[in-house]
Order: structure tokens, then sequence, then C-alpha cells
């Protein structure tokens, strides 16, 4: 295949397409080595591509934004365009700058967007107006992804680039030239992705063409509504004239539109509109504040953050650049001979996706203002606690410090942690109050600047008083889970109200949930409350239904005792444990509830990180729980694209096997997590399926809520990261490494110079700066197999790992 390679823009927007032309060659399956970034050889944002998962269901973010930042510049497409743009070839309907990035559900955000194009004779009436017919294809060898930038070329001649600030986009459009008497025209589309508009505003001046207004629009997967406000103003060339549109016709009077839903819920198509003559280069520069406050602001912020609209476009690039280079330095890989640069990619992009949310909406929360950093797009914990948030907690410990004050202000303002917060909204609850686990992670790894005896107030009111509508936060059934230890298929639950499903999952996930409150409990010295909640953290154990059997398609899995749901009255009721895999059905909580939440039973069995000692006796001793992990991930019934899996590729590090973990992970890496633009297996969860190749890469696994990283062969030769809270750098560090991959199994391992023969390794490898090599061999060892050296989880009558290793 040929390549042209070709400057879409001026000289001076070289700089930031550079990288990004070598991630259009990765993604064509063409080696790497062929492209040669010119700027800066030594930049880890080389190896960043904004595109990995920018089709196949991994709804990424792909277009230009700052670390956490509100403002997201993209183009929108009318396929996959649940985070606004993809690469599955659809059409572009708009250009629009807030966005969620990796979510599930209905399209998010996507508000005002702006459409630019020329109208047949220069006829405002033959302009195209409505999403589909204004919606254009793009040109599929155009597209530049990299941080801070991103631009694309459509069919229709017109050429977009953009990039961000904080709170304010700014979109060049160069028109093709040709017809002098054209004048280009840039729609403004009072809508969203997901069409969710409630009722909107545009005020058109008819001086400037500045537009300003507001809109009312629903959470894409929660309750509630929430206002955005913009303001856009133009630079480039003269104003020719403007109005606003209905439908597929425009005026230039009014210039004042108030639009809703539509009669009987039709949706009504309206906006505004500009028309340009003299355009400097034929080129139109748009700026786009955006605020949750008022229009006013968000004109405030943009003027601020960009004041000079013709001119500011490399800064803000190059800012942005600085802004990721800045939170990826505490990393640094010497990846050793050999290794592919589509590993670095998939390594250096899965961490770049972990910091695009949650988002950083402080000064932009109309509701309060308690001067504490207020972060949303919290999108949804029941994803991120896992592996999202333990990652922040090392290679940005400051705004992982700022998250949980963040969701300990929502609770102190409306009354519970949530589980999953956006736009504002409270978000649906998937499983258990899981916001719990990330207090506590934050605890046992000593992030200090929290106010620990808040959270435990919080976590307890989780745990002991049912809202009214649990449903968004909050636990349900608590009636039945402190009276019966478990909750019911089919509860009795008068007291709130919520999905009455996920009785299996909801048990499982309460059972942490307590587990961690006892953690926390224990860590301030409240021992009463410690007692009490790690005793109720065995209740996932009233769901184990030893004599319950597994078939595949009529044929006898041949393994006995699964959990099951139980009804009020203590008798079993019944849920194949295949329902809800990859060979059953999809189960989803809106459509089609069960009782495991978007999993099977086969899948949550196993999802019991507190007491792994108590499920292996359970499951027939370790060889069969051995078996079993190797059943569940190789007949099809693991699906690597939900976060309750990702614990499963280390499980069989609880029966002394570890080397069998990360010979594991190879069958998922880069299978299904590589750096092409399908590149990741599903959703990537605000960055979730990035963590977990990032984790999986450096050689560790955390366990959430524990001091607790299990131990893997790395996947480059030697890893450095230095603590921005402590300054001290951890070093892991391999002996017999090949870019083969034949030598995965550790045979020994040392701590600063000393034998380390535990599987596993605490916080204090980072915040202490500990150096941990490992020896690397193509055989299994005897490494890590002892009781003593596994990592801990010996029943419930242990004491919980304490907070200081």
């Amino acid at each position: 295949m040929t390549i042209t390679m070709r400057t879409l823009f001026s000289t001076s927007w070289r700089s930031p397409q550079q990288p990004a032309l070598r991630f259009l060659l990765l993604g064509l399956g063409i080696s790497p080595l062929v492209v040669q970034c010119a700027d800066d050889s030594s930049s880890t944002l080389r190896f960043v591509n904004p595109l990995i998962g920018s089709t196949n269901g991994g709804n990424v973010f792909a277009g230009a934004t700052r670390p956490y930042g509100l403002a997201k510049a993209v183009a929108d497409v009318d396929g996959q365009n649940t985070g606004g743009f993809s690469t599955d070839g659809s059409n572009v309907v708009g250009f629009s700058a807030v966005h969620d990035s990796g979510t599930g559900g209905n399209p998010s955000l996507g508000n005002f967007p702006l459409f630019p194009q020329l109208c047949a004779g220069d006829v405002v009436d033959n302009c195209n107006f409505r999403i589909g017919d204004r919606a254009t294809p793009y040109v599929a060898d155009s597209v530049v992804a990299s941080p801070g930038h991103f631009a694309v070329d459509l069919e229709s001649g017109i050429k977009s680039s953009m990039t961000s600030s904080e709170h304010a986009a700014l979109f060049r459009f160069e028109f093709p030239s040709g017809d002098g008497e054209a004048h280009p025209l840039v729609l403004l589309d009072l809508t969203d992705l997901w069409q969710s508009r409630q009722n909107a505003t545009v005020n058109v001046d008819a001086r400037t063409a500045r537009m300003k207004g507001n809109g009312t629009f629903l959470p894409s997967f929660g309750a509630g509504s929430y206002v955005m406000h913009y303001c856009v103003d133009f630079f480039g060339g003269s104003v020719f004239d403007n109005g606003v549109w209905v439908n597929n016709r425009g005026g230039t009077e009014p210039k004042d539109l108030f639009v809703t839903r539509g009669f009987n819920l039709f949706y009504l198509e309206a906006g505004g509109w500009a028309r340009f003559d003299g355009l400097a280069n034929n080129t139109l520069t748009a700026r786009v504040g955006i605020s949750f406050i008022s229009s006013d602001q968000a004109c405030r912020s943009a003027e601020t953050e960009i004041p000079d609209p013709l001119h500011d476009f490399d800064r803000l690039v190059q800012e942005a650049e600085s802004a990721w280079e800045e939170k990826l330095s505490p990393i640094s890989v010497n990846a050793g001979s050999g290794v592919s640069d589509a590993l670095l990619t998939s390594f250096w992009s899965g961490i770049y996706r972990t910091m695009i949310s949650p988002q950083n909406y402080t000064g932009e929360n109309p509701k309060w203002n308690s001067g504490i950093p207020y972060f949303d797009s919290f999108y949804c914990i029941w994803d991120a606690f896992r592996v999202q948030h333990p990652l922040l907690t090392i290679v940005d410990p400051k705004a992982q410090v700022q998250m949980v004050n963040s969701l300990l202000d929502i609770y102190q303002h409306e009354g519970w942690l949530p589980d999953c917060h956006m736009s504002l909204c409270n978000g649906w609850t998937q499983g258990g109050s899981n916001a719990d686990v990330v207090l506590v992670d934050a605890y046992v790894k000593n992030l200090t600047g929290i106010d620990w005896e808040l959270a435990l107030g919080a976590i307890i009111q989780d745990a002991e008083v049912e809202p009214l509508e649990w449903a968004f936060h909050g636990r349900g059934g608590l009636q039945s889970w402190r009276t019966l230890d478990y909750i019911p298929y089919l509860d009795f639950d008068p007291v709130g109200f919520g999905t009455n499903s996920r009785s299996i999952s909801r048990t499982l996930e309460y059972a942490y949930n307590d587990y961690c409150l006892a953690t926390l409990a224990q860590g301030l010295g409240q021992m009463s409350i410690y007692e009490k909640y790690v005793a109720r953290s065995a209740n996932w154990r009233n769901l184990w239904k030893a004599d319950q059997t597994s078939a595949i398609r009529g044929r006898d899995t041949g393994f006995t005792g699964f959990f099951q749901p139980k009804y009020l009255n203590g008798t079993w009721g019944f849920q194949d444990p295949i329902d809800c895999s990859a060979l059953a059905s999809f189960c989803s909580l809106t459509t089609n509830p069960s009782e495991t939440f978007e999993a099977s039973v086969w899948q949550y069995q196993f999802i019991v990180p507190h007491s792994q000692s108590s499920l292996i006796e359970l499951m027939g001793g370790e060889q069969r729980f051995l078996d079993r992990l190797d059943f569940f991930h190789t007949s099809g019934l693991a699906d690597i694209s939900n976060e309750p899996v990702f614990s499963t590729v280390y499980l069989y590090h609880y029966a002394g096997r570890p080397g069998l973990s990360t010979k594991r992970l190879h069958t998922y890496i880069p299978a299904s997590f590589n750096a092409s633009n399908g590149g990741l297996p599903g959703n990537d969860d605000s960055g979730s399926m990035g963590a977990f190749v990032a984790f999986g890469m450096l050689g560790l696994f955390p366990i959430s809520g524990q001091d607790v990283y299990l131990i893997s062969a790395p996947f480059f030769e030697a890893i450095n990261i230095t603590s921005p809270v402590t300054g001290k750098t951890a070093q892991i560090k391999t002996v017999g490494f090949d870019a083969g991959y034949e030598n995965i199994f550790i045979q020994n391992a040392t701590v600063n110079g000393k034998p380390w023969t535990k599987s596993w390794i605490g916080h204090a490898l980072f915040t202490e700066g500990w150096t941990l090599e490992v020896v690397l061999g193509s055989q299994e060892s005897s490494w890590g197999s002892k009781i003593e050296d596994r990592p801990p989880s010996r029943g419930e009558t242990a004491k919980v790992t304490t907070r200081f290793m």
C-alpha cells in the first residue's frame, strides 16, 4: 500500500501533525518505523495514539484535550459516536467542544456542535441544516490525532483542525478555494450527540455573529437533567449575514430563538448560523467557550484562555503537549532490544487515556461552591475503581486526592457517595457502593490531605442508611442485608427503590464494600466498627450453592458449586451460570436485568478479593480452582472487555502459581489490547482498559482497597516510576528479559538487593523508591508458591491488611 504524506495546513501546524501520521500508519498495519518524529524523538508523546479504541466499540475520545480538561474538541460522526469521533468510516455531522471518553450506554455530551459548509448557489435556503442532511463523509487518510490536537478533512473539501484550553476549544475551518462570490456558512446546532435536548436558546449578534445561549439536556446514563451554556466567536473575516434556523430553513430575522423538545416529543432541530466574507487564506476560526454556570462565564473563560484566536493555535497545542508530558513524566521505560513500538504505544496510550476523565469542573458547579476542587464524569466508579484509580494513585496522586475529596464533597452535599456521576447528575449504580473502595484504596496507600473521619462516616452512610432512590447512590435492600446476611432474589424493600435485580453481584460487592469499611475503621482505631463489618464481609458465602452444576449446550462443565439467587425465605432460586455471558445473551441493567450485572455467575464466582483462600476451599481446593480459571478463560465464558474479569487473569497467584497469571495475561495482550484503531476489546470505560494494559506491562496488578500489588513478569526490560509525592524512584528491573516473551516466568526476585519470595508487594515500592528485580526464565518455578508468600487473603477471621507495610 502506498501512503502519500501531505501537509494538511500551513507549515506552523506541522508540529502537532508529525506523531499523528505515525499512528495512522499503525492503524493500517504498516511498520511505524517508517515515520520519524522530527520534532522530539525523545518525547513519550510520540507513543500516544488517541485513535486506539476509536472503533470496535472502544468509544474513546480521540480529540484534543488537556489532562482532566472540561473542553474536549473533536469531530462528531453519525456512526459509533459515543466519544464523538470514530474511525468507522461514518459521516461527520458536527464539531463540538465537550465529550466523555470510553463510556457505554447512550452517546455522551457533544453539545452545541458547529458545522461548516458552502451552500449551493450561495443561497441560505440551499444549506443543509438538519443532521441527516448535512452528514458528510470524511477523508479517511486525513485524520490527525495527537495529544492536544485533532484534524480531519471532509469530502466537501473543507479541512478542519482543532485544539483546546481548559474551558474552551479553538476550531479552524479551511474552505476550498474557488468561487470567490461564495460566503462560507457555519451553523450551531442546539443539540447533543444523544439528541436529548429538552429546551435551548440561541442569540446571534447581528454585527459580530457571536452566538450565546444554553440548553437543558439529559445525562447519558443517569437521572435528572443539566444546563450547559456556550459562547461562540468567529475570526478571520467579516460577517456577511446571520440568523437562526429551524428544521431545514434559515432566516436573517429573528436573531433569538427558544426551542423546546418538539410536538409529541418529535425532535425539533434548530440553532443559529452565520456567513462570512473576505476570509484570509479561506480559513475561519471559531472559539467556543463552555460553562455550566452561565454564557457570560463561557465567554470570559474563552476570552481569558484564548485571547488571540488567530495566533493562539500553536500555543494551545504546545501547552497541551507540555501538560501531557508532565503527567506522563513520572514513568520512564527501557523497553529492551526488540520490543515493538506497537507495545510501547499501547502502554503510553493506555496511561494517557486514564487522565482524560474524570474531568475537573472546578468553578463550574452551579449547585455549590465549597472551595474544594470539583471533579465530574466519574463514569462509572464500578468500572474505574479496579485499576484506573489505583494507577492514578501511583502516577498522579495529587489529582487522585482531589478526586477523593470531590467524592466526599458530593457526599456532604447530596447525602451519599456516588457510584456514577456525569454532567452534574447522578448516574445509575451498577452494583455496590464502590466509591467506598476508592476511598479506602487511597487510605491504605497513605494519600494525605483527606479527612479520613469524614470518609469513614460517608462509607458507614452507604452501609447503613438506604436512600429513597438507591438506583443512583447508596445501597438498596439494607434491611435484608442486615437481617438475612444477603440480598434476596425478588427482595421486599419498602424503604427505598431501585432496579430490583443483581442480587448475586450486589451481595458480592456489598461484602467487599463492608470489608473496605472494616479496613478503614481498623486503621482509625475503631475496632468495634471493624469487628462488625469484617464479619459482614463474609456474607458472600450465603449465596454459594454447593451442589449447583453448570452445562454449556447440554454438556456438563464438570464443575460443581456456584453462586445462586436465594429468596427471602431462604429457598434457592435459579440463574443458569452461563447466562449473561458471551455464550448466552447480554444482560443490561435497563433492558433485561438479571441477578448478575452485565456478566455471568461464572464470571462473578471469582469476585471475592478479600477471601480468595475461602473461595478456593469452596471450589474443591487449589487444583480445582486452577482448573476453573483455565476453563473460564478458554471456553468463551471470559469477557475481558468487562472489568470484573481483569482480576481473574491474576488469581493464579492465590493458588501459588503466579507464573500462570503472566501466561494468561499474554493471551490477552496484544491479542485483545493493541495499537490498532480497534485495539480495545470493548468500551475503554474512562481509561479502565488503558490502566489494565499499563499495569500488565509494568508487571503489577492492584487489588483495589488493599495495599497489595500482585507481581508478574514485566513486558519491558526496566521501568522507573518516580513518586510525585516523595520524589523517590521505584525501579522494576528484569534479568533474562527477552522481547519474544519466552521468558515470562519469574524464577526469583529481590527487593533492594535482598531475596523477595512473596508474589506481591505494597505501595511502599513507589513511595519509598524500592528496587524490585525479577529473574525471568522459560519454565515455571516455585517462586511465590508457599502459603506464606501468597497474597494476603486467608479468610475472614484474619486481620485485614494494615495501612503500613
